[in-house]
């Protein structure tokens, strides 16, 4: 069966500049990661049909166990749409052995205007059996938070 996952935040920020911290390697690189990883992004392409790679590190590798390594997730990113202010869609394959994790995972931003704000919903299709729902739903929070964080700041 294929999974949802879906978090919704609403960010004091206007849909252009949460947009353009989507598509901004090092502000990705800032608060993409959740609470309990840090990220680096190795190639960046920032169009339709370009992308990216990020490695995601564990701070402490007892919260793992990571998809790629014990202490990593490596994901490559294809970017499949980007409507500017409106709309984010990648296509994310993590380099993992385990067939759990297998698969081409969607990750739509949709951004919509709210009162002075930007909500944010973040929907991923096609999530690897081995990711667990409710961690994964929190990890997308926390990166949303840190989103909202990098972008509220920046006004």
């Amino acid at each position: 069966m294929d999974r949802t996952d879906r978090v919704v935040r609403v960010i004091a920020a206007s849909p252009a500049a949460v947009y353009r911290a989507l598509l901004d390697r090092e502000s990705l690189e800032a608060w993409l990661p959740p609470s309990g990883m840090r990220g680096r992004i190795e190639r960046w392409d920032p169009r339709p049909g370009g992308g990216f790679r990020m490695i995601l590190t564990y701070l402490d590798a007892t919260d793992g166990p990571g998809k790629t390594s014990d202490a990593t997730d490596v994901v490559d990113v294809a970017f499949a749409d980007l409507v500017p202010s409106e709309r984010v869609v990648q296509r994310a394959v993590f380099a993992a052995d385990d067939p759990a994790y297998a698969g081409t995972m969607t990750m739509t931003w949709h951004l919509a205007a709210a009162g002075a704000g930007t909500e944010v919903t973040v929907t991923a299709t096609g999530v690897p059996a081995g990711i667990d729902q409710a961690i994964h739903e929190a990890g997308i929070a926390s990166s949303l938070a840190n989103l909202a964080a990098h972008v509220e700041g920046a006004r």
